[in-house]
């Protein structure tokens, strides 16, 4: 009797360990993609453009448009994203906002979420450099 109470105390220590391990393995640390250089002779309006044709495409929603800045958000599932992108004529960045079921937390200082958010992000970031090149003529 004393054995199957410590084998069962065992499998639950261990299923405990594996279910925090799985669930910190989803979490990363949350950066903010590299900004996207713009081509030279560029227009506001093409890179406008572009930046919404990445979002759009990767299911992203515009929600408030202002010059120099986009702001966007992601429903996917029970998942939700908003971000804010901003750009001066030579530079795209993407910043995270806020988000609900992304498991966001801030650790000592550093942020963290769900590592999907980090994939998502680094699909519009890429697909805005290749937007910005075709554009340009650069591909």
């Amino acid at each position: 009797m004393q054995f199957h109470r410590r084998a069962l105390g065992l499998c639950f220590a261990l299923l405990s360990l594996f279910f925090v391990a799985n669930v910190q393995a989803r979490e990363s640390m949350l950066v903010d993609p590299a900004a996207v250089a713009i081509p030279a002779g560029m227009t506001d309006e093409q890179v406008v453009k572009d930046i919404k044709r990445a979002l759009t495409g990767r299911g992203w929603v515009i929600t408030a448009e202002q010059p120099g800045q986009i702001d966007a958000e992601l429903n996917l599932r029970e998942h939700w994203a908003k971000i804010k992108v901003v750009f001066d004529g030579k530079t795209v960045q993407y910043s995270y906002v806020d988000s609900r079921n992304l498991d966001f937390k801030v650790k000592r200082g550093q942020r963290y979420i769900h590592r999907n958010y980090l994939g998502w992000m680094s699909y519009v970031q890429k697909d805005t450099s290749t937007n910005l090149q075709l554009t340009a003529g650069q591909l």
